[in-house]
């Protein structure tokens, strides 16, 4: 006897969570590998010209640094395992 195993929704749900997390994932990296030296660069030059007054700009500006932060280490991981 032949049993067809039919597609739930937690199956459904399950698929598109592992792709999400593959997409957030490659996009943390992309963003990491293209967009550090912009971030960096805008970063160093404002350090330079401007007073950090406005907490706004210091979160940006943190959050940007984390991101590519996170990037990094999740390259540096893919790495180690190839």
């Amino acid at each position: 006897m032949v049993t067809e195993r039919k597609n739930t929704g937690n199956d459904i749900l399950s698929k598109r969570l592992l792709k999400m997390k593959h997409f957030t994932k490659y996009l943390l990296v992309w963003i990491s590998q293209n967009l550090s030296i912009p971030f960096w660069m805008v970063g160093h030059v404002h350090l330079s010209t401007n007073v950090y007054a406005d907490i706004h700009e210091i979160l940006m500006s943190c959050g940007m640094n984390i991101i590519v932060a996170i990037g990094f280490i999740i390259e540096y991981k893919n790495s180690i395992i190839k």
